[in-house]
């Protein structure tokens, strides 16, 4: 029962073995270490001794990771060798050098994308060891399913922050039912990352006239104060109204008091002006009958008198209305610190607001017509990673006109657009909406696909070469032989809906025309034709109709291709025809669309070729009659599908003859 030789492994991966008192059996025998594991065995012999043990044999493992089985052999002195003891150890594998963390980016509330980067050659792992702190929680995990590097976790929870991620490469072997596990160290900068956090959900808005008795009331008759001040974010405060003192600042929950307008006496308060546009108001105590120090810019800015002598303002030309915001919070698990609020009028106007996690709606007035743009996100701060956003879930739109009335975000896209061509220059666009849409108007979005086809030198339209908007149903200024896309919008007022589906439609070109022959001989021609002036497209295509003796068929084939030109003018020369033939010709335009259109089967026109001239051979008198001979065309063409009627023999003398043979001869 005493104790084996010993094995250990050296944090520079060498493996030590060291032989014990108990391993020796005789003086006379050698103590030989076999290490198996990596593509060949290694053979130690320990020195030779009396009394005093050997020194360790020394291994420099070339595998990290790799598990090695240790052997110690025993020759006696007939050199028979005997396995005394086996030993097996697992290297550490080496450490990941680099980690990158991105979003998942088809869930980046909860998934993300791992990349790590380690020394790949001789370094063995079967699993990675994940570590982090999710929170206030120690989270470790063993992870398999990497691929050259990259695996995505798609199972944290939204918000989180994530921090001192780590990853270990583990190796693992079982020998003899027990299993060895050893694990890298830790060599790159521990990593954090947080999710990003899901919005709120359930996002609506309200907008509420106020009368002019309710906004004097709110403003007391006072042309420097106003009732102002978001409900969950400025409190009301007493403010003096005496002619010498200054106004009071105005302290903010979650940002500075950037909402208010300067007092009207100069004095610096430390907050940003407001937009003229804007007013929130705060539902105060029942008791509190007080109104914040500040100038509404929507009266003008006073003398700082507040005697009673003083002439009333004139009435505001537009009555501010209140804007009530409300929310739900994101579904869960969701961890959250609060809440982004960004109001956006007319396109250059913006404000952004930050209320807390247990607010869900944000009441204020606003005090000037316009389109506006809301929209509330969800963000996440606690923790050491940095703050962030949700994504927005639905950005709301509505227009306030100078009368007051409110015109709600047109959600609806039409249903059923179709595209009728009227001719060759117009189309007529019909949809249909629900009869609860309240738009009252449309946008027709036109545009050619056909132009951003062709060279801006080779354009032969430009009028939809960039999208037109139009109110009209009716499309003109087609060009024959383009294609278009066009989307319907919904409108009403200055605000506009999601778009309907485009709807593709072509027009057919008009075709060539003046198409003429001009004939070069028995085996070739010249077509010519013009086009005319407005047409767009790619391609001539001419071919030619004839019986094929070789196939013994009669069809239409391609013989050329003409790349479209600004031309009005084009031709083409058709040789290697065949003598005495009938041949038909035609040319047609192809678009660019996708299917191609093509015009027109109608283009055509036929020939027959000329006959080469025979050729004689030879011409012989005798016994009162004359007899000649000759050749056709080279070696005897089959003429049974020629134009050719027949022969015309003539003989002059004294006299001139003539004589018709038939073709056969």
């Amino acid at each position: 029962n005493a104790e084996p030789f010993q094995v250990a492994v050296r944090e520079d991966n060498c493996i030590i073995v060291s032989l014990e008192a108990s391993d020796v059996v005789s003086s006379s025998s050698v103590y030989v270490v076999k290490i198996a594991g990596e593509s060949k065995n290694y053979f130690f012999q320990f020195e030779e001794f009396n009394s005093t043990l050997p020194a360790p044999v020394v291994f420099n493992a070339k595998y990290h990771g790799l598990y090695y089985i240790v052997t110690l052999l025993v020759v006696n002195s007939n050199m028979v060798s005997k396995s005394a003891r086996s030993v097996t150890v697992l290297t550490k594998p080496l450490p990941v050098s680099n980690v990158s963390i991105y979003d998942y980016k088809p869930s980046p509330e909860t998934g993300v994308l791992f990349e790590i980067q380690y020394p790949e050659k001789y370094n063995v792992f079967t699993r990675v060891n994940i570590s982090y702190w999710e929170g206030k929680d120690y989270r470790t995990m063993l992870y398999k399913d990497f691929f050259k590097g990259k695996t995505v976790f798609n199972h944290w929870l939204p918000g989180i922050c994530y921090s001192n991620i780590t990853f270990q490469l583990v190796s693992e072997a079982t020998f003899n039912k027990s299993t060895l596990v050893e694990y890298s160290g830790v060599q790159h900068e521990p990593k954090q990352h947080r999710t990003v956090p899901y919005p709120p959900r359930n996002i609506s808005v309200q907008i509420i006239p106020l009368s002019r008795n309710t906004w004097e009331e709110h403003s007391g008759n006072f042309a420097e104060e106003s009732f102002l001040g978001p409900q969950e974010i400025i409190r009301k405060e007493k403010a003096s109204h005496a002619s010498n003192s200054s106004p009071t600042e105005t302290p903010a929950a979650n940002t500075s008091a950037a909402w208010l307008d300067s007092p009207s006496n100069g004095t610096e308060d430390g907050t940003t002006p407001q937009p003229s546009w804007w007013s929130n108001e705060a539902e105060s105590p029942e008791a509190e009958e007080e109104f914040v120090s500040a100038v509404s810019s929507a009266y003008g800015a006073g003398d700082g008198s507040t005697g009673p002598g003083r002439a009333t303002a004139e009435p505001p030309p537009f009555l501010p209305v209140q804007m009530v915001l409300t929310w739900l919070p994101p579904k869960p698990p969701t961890a959250f610190d609060g809440f982004h609020i960004h109001i956006e009028r007319e396109e250059n106007s913006t404000e952004f607001l930050t209320v807390s996690e247990d607010t869900h709606k944000f009441v204020a007035e606003l005090k000037e017509p316009g389109k506006y743009k809301l929209s509330v996100t969800t963000f996440s701060s606690s923790g050491s990673c940095q703050v962030r956003g949700s994504q927005s879930a639905k950005t709301l739109s509505f227009y306030i006109s100078p009368t007051g009335e409110w015109i709600e975000e047109l959600t609806e896209k039409p249903q059923h657009v179709t595209v009728t061509v009227l001719s060759s220059t117009t189309a007529l666009t019909s949809w249909t909406a629900s009869h609860e849409s309240s738009a009252n108007s449309t946008i027709v979005s036109v545009l050619s696909l056909t132009c951003q086809k062709q060279k801006e030198s080779q354009r032969l339209e430009k009028h939809y070469c960039t999208q037109v908007n139009s109110s009209s149903s009716l499309i003109e200024n087609l060009v024959p032989g383009a294609q278009y896309q066009v989307v319907v919008y919904l409108r009403k007022g200055p605000l506009v809906g999601p778009p309907s589906d485009p709807v593709t439609f072509s027009i057919v070109p008009t075709g060539i025309k003046d198409l003429t022959l001009y004939p070069l001989g028995p085996t070739a021609v010249v077509l010519s034709w013009n086009r005319p002036f407005l047409g767009v497209f790619r391609k001539y295509v001419v071919e030619m109709f004839y019986f094929n003796p070789s196939t013994m068929t009669s069809e239409w084939t391609t013989y050329y291709e003409i790349a479209a030109t600004v031309s009005l003018t084009a031709s083409v020369r058709i040789a290697n025809l065949l003598p005495a033939w009938y041949y038909n010709f035609r040319v047609t335009m192809v678009t660019w669309g996708e299917p191609e259109l093509s015009c027109c089967d109608s283009s055509t026109i036929s020939f027959i070729t000329a006959p080469v001239a025979p050729k004689i051979t030879s011409v012989e008198y005798y016994n009162h009659l004359l007899y000649v001979t000759w050749t056709y065309g080279g070696d005897g063409p089959d003429l049974s599908h020629s134009r050719m009627l027949h022969w015309m023999v003539v003989a002059e003398g004294k006299k001139k003859i003539k004589k018709s043979v038939s073709i056969t001869v």
